[in-house]
């Protein structure tokens, strides 16, 4: 095992602008190697002396002194890569932004996308049903626009979802695992997948349904009747779209779909496992 330092001690040497500033130059749309006399040219360093005591308190942990200069190590490279996200310096409120989809629940046309401190929420303003939670990073913000963000934040939402129910975290690469629960949704009760880090304690909620989009039964029963569920949302996969508790110990979903008149049926297990897959044709 390599070595490992207290969060305190890791930590200390960024508190200081110069040293941010070292790593962001070497940085600079990609990590790359610059000598001594470059680095102090693109930080405007004051002091030769100065600067070189900086240096010497990101070397080890931040930066790797080579024969050609100094270059990030991967923890400098992900320090680089926090501070141009602005996950630690910028916390970003946008006003709600109409979405054109019908809400799953009410039916109603009022799904609204709300950001406030980073996190963007999908949530209808009829029933005040939240259908999606996700923490959205501030560079995401400023490249894209209110009419994008939902886009954005969908794709985002469909990779972490599928990523932890490999059982892999999307956020520190420790192991994740899925399990099922109750969720409440006005008088009715529904199923909900929980996809956690056991590390981290990185984590999201999401229907049964997401779970199972990108299974090979699915995108093959989709893709042979000229349709794709790549570009839907998943507010609103498709009111073809079906799930039913057959039992909640152990826990065990049957999540159907359908195209005019042939039918694609799942089983799913408590940890998102599809145990059995069935397709009848209505011709």
């Amino acid at each position: 095992m390599g070595e490992t330092r207290s969060s305190s001690e890791a930590f200390q040497p960024l508190g200081n602008e110069q040293r941010t500033a070292v790593i962001e130059a070497l940085y600079d749309d990609g990590p790359e190697t610059r000598s001594f006399s470059a680095l102090a040219e693109a930080t405007e360093a004051d002091t030769t002396a100065g600067f070189a005591y900086h240096l010497r308190q990101l070397t080890g942990h931040y930066l790797r002194e080579t024969e050609h200069g100094y270059t990030l190590t991967d923890a400098g490279v992900r320090v680089a890569r926090a501070i141009e996200s602005g996950a630690f310096t910028e916390s970003i409120d946008r006003s709600p932004t109409a979405i054109d989809d019908p809400c799953p629940f009410c039916g109603t046309h009022t799904l609204e996308a709300r950001t406030h401190d980073n996190t963007v929420t999908v949530q209808c303003s009829s029933c005040d049903a939240s259908l999606l939670r996700l923490s959205f990073p501030p560079g995401g913000h400023r490249t894209h626009t209110d009419d994008t963000i939902p886009t954005a934040v969908n794709r985002l939402y469909r990779h972490r979802i599928n990523t932890l129910c490999d059982g892999f975290c999307p956020t520190c690469g420790a192991t994740a695992q899925a399990t099922m629960n109750h969720r409440s949704v006005g008088e009715r009760e529904r199923a909900q997948v929980n996809c956690s880090c056991t590390r981290c304690g990185y984590q999201i909620d999401c229907p049964v349904t997401a779970t199972v989009l990108n299974h090979p039964a699915v995108v093959s029963f989709y893709y042979e009747r000229g349709e794709s569920l790549e570009n839907r949302p998943l507010w609103n996969v498709g009111t073809e779209w079906g799930e039913r508790v057959l039992s909640d110990d152990p826990w065990c979903v049957q999540v159907t779909t359908s195209i005019d008149d042939d039918e694609l049926a799942l089983l799913v297990g408590e940890d998102t496992t599809v145990v059995s897959v069935t397709e009848t044709s209505g011709s």
